[in-house]
């Protein structure tokens, strides 16, 4: 049996965790640049000489504790500007070309996030998981980002900090739950300062990005080839307006749109994690288990009504640690499911325990697993890379309550369900402590090999056409269509699609222009 796929997230699906909403939709300015390459416009360019150290070094592999895989640390420069000023250590791993057939080069994953660990996505699911074909002919290779995972983590909060974080109210209906919402963002927001406050001015996507040239090189591939999903494809098009000439194959599945400003991004996305629930809606009623009835709005309004039950009186879950069910956790459980239709099922089971017997467990489970909380209440660095990463790339969108309060009818118009905690979500890099360096741009990566960019029409997370807009944008960007529901495409059990993906990077044989697949 293959691995199961784990679901890839992009910044602003994290909304429900406070922690992690403001994604990169915080930008206001209106772009003016053409490619990536005017993000490094304030960066001094260092000289070849200054960063040949780092392009040469040679890996050293070592076993890693997972069978079939091996290890290394790379070096790069904490800050590409000023080399000299020291380095960051990124966590590298890869699974050999298990052959047969000519070895084709190594082959760079990325699920997204960001704040998901690529290594652990290699490791328990692409490295095991990709099509046999692609796996015999491609070292598959992966690198956590920096402040991610194992290279460096950014940790804002410890376990207990964090679960109070995320059980923090974020649809606020006082003065008193509004000011208790701002001081999470801000003890959040301190947390990480005080961790990492030189690494947090240096986790930008095109730092990201340029790491991923000096891999490239240390892997000894004159071209890049790459699969980034979510997030990944924004990291992915990153490195294409910054090195074209070094582009090879390029997979963007379940695009995110660089150009757009922060608010219609944010907007966008509230309206993609309403589509995805009509979507569940319709196939709830279905069935028997489902603790509703009717149309799709009136599915909406019963679990909107829920969600105010829960806030004015949590559910008990049994939880070991005394958390109980609140508006923020239920929330979180429900969009956790919004990324996959084969959770739906389970999302029905947990709705129904929740509503005609009071038990938040199922809910809960749903919750933790998104947040990537064990047993034990220890979290993975998801949440704080997640929020560190973005609230870098882009400044925020809305500096204060009131301008949130303002917003609100878009949002909830955009999503009944979800706009009221989209919109509160999006306010967390308002008190972060680093000032942003990037800003909203078009990128068009001219004189780049054909790049493969995959659109979901349902897709929670990254609207179908945010990847009509970076294919349109890619000079040599090539749109691949899947007619589906949940959250980016390849693996997802579609032969159209998986085969049109293998046969671009397996021959470089680009998809028909126009091809849909379902």
């Amino acid at each position: 049996m293959s691995p199961s796929r784990p679901r890839s997230r992009t910044p602003l699906a994290l909304f429900a965790s406070l922690a992690s909403a403001a994604l990169l939709l915080s930008g206001c300015s209106v772009p003016t640049a053409d490619t990536a390459r005017t993000a490094l416009v304030a960066l001094p360019r260092s000289t070849p000489a200054q960063l040949a150290p780092y392009y040469g070094q040679k890996l050293r592999w070592r076993s890693c504790g997972v069978p079939g895989f091996e290890c290394a640390t790379m070096k790069a420069p904490l800050d590409y500007a000023k080399p000299a000023a020291g380095d960051v250590r990124l966590a590298v791993a890869r699974k050999k070309a298990t052959g047969p057939g000519t070895r084709l080069g190594s082959l760079l994953v990325n699920p997204g996030g960001p704040g998901g660990s690529a290594v652990g996505y290699l490791q328990q699911y692409a490295g095991l998981g990709y099509p046999a074909q692609v796996r015999a002919r491609y070292d598959m290779v992966a690198v956590d980002p920096r402040g991610v995972a194992r290279s460096e983590p950014v940790t804002c909060l410890d376990g207990r900090a964090m679960d109070a974080y995320t059980q923090t109210d974020m649809t606020p209906d006082d003065p008193r739950e509004t000011d208790a919402l701002v001081a999470s963002y801000r003890k959040f927001a301190e947390g990480c300062g005080a961790d990492a406050p030189r690494l947090l001015r240096h986790v930008s996507t095109v730092e990201a990005a340029r790491d991923m040239d000096v891999l490239r090189a240390a892997l000894g591939d004159a071209k890049l080839t790459y699969v980034g999903a979510s997030y990944g494809t924004f990291l992915g098009a990153t490195y294409a307006g910054l090195f074209p000439e070094r582009v090879g194959r390029l997979v963007l599945d379940g695009a995110m749109d660089p150009s757009l400003p922060a608010r219609r991004l944010n907007l966008d996305q509230t309206a993609g994690f309403e589509t995805a629930f009509q979507s569940f809606a319709k196939d709830c009623v279905r069935h028997p288990d489902c603790p509703f009835t009717g149309t799709p709005a009136q599915v909406g309004a019963g679990l909107k009504a829920f969600f105010r039950r829960a806030d004015a009186r949590p559910l008990p879950t049994g939880d070991a640690d005394g958390r109980t069910l609140g508006e923020a956790l239920a929330t979180t459980g429900v969009i956790a499911a919004m990324y996959d239709e084969s959770s739906w099922e389970r999302l029905r089971e947990a709705l129904s325990a929740a509503i005609r017997e009071n038990d938040g467990a199922g809910l809960l489970v749903l919750a933790d697993s998104y947040y990537e909380r064990d047993s034990a209440g220890h979290y993975a660095n998801l949440m704080s890379a997640n929020a560190a990463v973005n609230c870098l790339d882009l400044p925020p969108a809305y500096a204060t309550p009131e301008e949130i309060r303002a917003a609100l009818p878009a949002f909830e118009k955009a999503s009944p369900v979800f706009g009221e905690g989209m919109g509160w979500a999006s306010l967390n890099c308002a008190y972060w402590p680093v000032r942003a360096t990037g800003t909203p741009h078009r990128i068009t990566a001219d004189g780049a090999a054909p790049i493969l960019v995959v659109g979901t029409l349902r897709d929670p997370a990254t609207p179908y056409r945010w990847a009509q807009s970076l294919a349109a944008q890619l000079s040599s960007g090539r749109l691949l269509t899947y007619d589906g529901d949940g959250h980016t495409a390849y693996g997802r059990g579609s032969v159209c699609v998986d085969s049109a993906i293998n046969a671009y990077l397996l021959r470089g044989t680009v998809p028909s222009t126009g091809l849909r697949c379902s």
